[in-house]
């Protein structure tokens, strides 16, 4: 970990607190630092999160009463309710000629700590993400339900939003988000886009996302699904003509067609596959790697499910590990298991290999599949 980073950055011209203005500080120099995350805890300097690689900085600890003069200035009445009763507050925060930030505040050993994760204002486009060609498919669905899969700090977000305004710039609909907080901010184009915001618009997911079917949606965007209630309702919304984007947390594919059934209760678990089997469109699931070039120092690893007749027969019949061999079996129709993403990302250069059998599920696959476009390589220009 490094040591000597030192944010420099002045925040705007507005008159702050001294508590605020060394916060915008901070927040600032992760423009220059391209952090992605900042780090604040008592008794700790400031840490930022660079390339997936926490670094602290060379500044004095956090004192507690810097912390408590925090909460003050930056909850409003609405996230002190909710750290009343949670012991952490979810929010946004926007820097003038920086970007936006969601924000959590939270006790961590009897005291105050946050983390800040920079939301950039632009959205970015799917092309500069490396999203595999298969997605564009997906957004030729009406109707049905896509999942985004992955880990906390996997890129969900960003890929749901470059998929959101890139139906923005191409199609006339009404998309209704449902997040918790807000992140990126979208322009209407083609497409109107209503953003509802939990806490401050709707009291929770299940309720803003049971509304929304009463509000003319064409896309529904539910930022997470946390709950049963919340789960049935994005069903009943995918049956019932409306498309509907929703993450979960699961590690791939197969993991998250189990992941919906859990939600369920047992006896009510194949209805709920049968359901699945005809309204599932696909699922993206993702990792972020450390790339090898500066012009990517993260790059996007995706697994991809496009669905078709057999995958829908395979969910309906409980052969979700046919689904998973299915992603190799059927790579002509834009599917992809995390293996053959990580080969082409070693042979296009943007990944290691070192990184690659690092964080692939199957190494011993991941190398024959290496191996196997090492030969095509070699066909190819002899």
């Amino acid at each position: 970990m490094s040591d000597n980073l030192s944010p420099t950055v002045a925040s705007g011209d507005k008159a702050v607190s001294p508590t605020m203005e060394k916060l915008n500080n901070w927040l600032a120099a992760m423009d220059k630092l391209k952090a992605s995350d900042l780090h604040l805890r008592v008794g700790s300097p400031p840490l930022y999160r660079v390339n997936t690689i926490p670094q602290r900085l060379k500044d004095d600890a956090v004192a507690a009463d810097f912390m408590v003069s925090l909460k003050k200035e930056l909850l409003g009445r609405m996230q002190s309710e909710q750290f009343d009763r949670d012991m952490a507050a979810d929010f946004s925060y926007s820097l003038a000629g920086h970007g936006r930030y969601r924000v959590n505040f939270f006790m961590q050993r009897g005291s105050y700590a946050l983390v800040a994760r920079r939301v950039p204002f632009q959205v970015p486009q799917m092309e500069k993400l490396g999203l595999p060609p298969g997605v564009m498919k997906l957004l030729d669905a009406d109707t049905g339900i896509i999942m985004t899969v992955g880990m906390t700090g996997s890129g969900k977000s960003t890929t749901l939003a470059s998929l959101i305004d890139h139906i923005n710039h191409s199609k006339r609909l009404h998309i209704i988000t449902i997040e918790d907080p807000i992140e990126f901010l979208y322009r209407n184009d083609k497409s109107f886009i209503s953003q509802r915001e939990i806490g401050s618009d709707a009291p929770d997911f299940h309720v803003a996302m049971r509304s929304s079917l009463r509000q003319d949606p064409d896309i529904i965007l539910v930022g997470e699904i946390r709950d049963l209630a919340t789960m049935s309702t994005a069903l009943v919304a995918s049956e019932t003509g409306h498309l509907v984007f929703g993450t979960l947390h699961a590690t791939n594919v197969q993991q998250t067609i189990t992941r919906v059934l859990d939600f369920f209760p047992s006896h009510q678990q194949a209805m709920t596959r049968d359901t699945l089997s005809n309204v599932l469109q696909g699922v993206m699931a993702q990792k972020l790697v450390p790339g090898i070039t500066a012009e990517r120092p993260l790059v996007l690893v995706m697994e991809l499910m496009v669905t078709n007749p057999a995958i829908r027969k395979y969910i309906a019949d409980g052969n979700d590990d046919k689904v998973q061999e299915g992603l190799r079996s059927m790579s002509k129709e834009g599917m992809q298991d995390f293996n053959m993403a990580f080969a082409q990302l070693v042979k296009g250069g943007l990944i290691s290999p070192e990184v690659a059998y690092e964080n692939s599920p199957n190494p011993e696959q991941l190398r024959m599949n290496l191996r196997g476009l090492m030969l095509s390589s070699d066909q190819a220009t002899k």
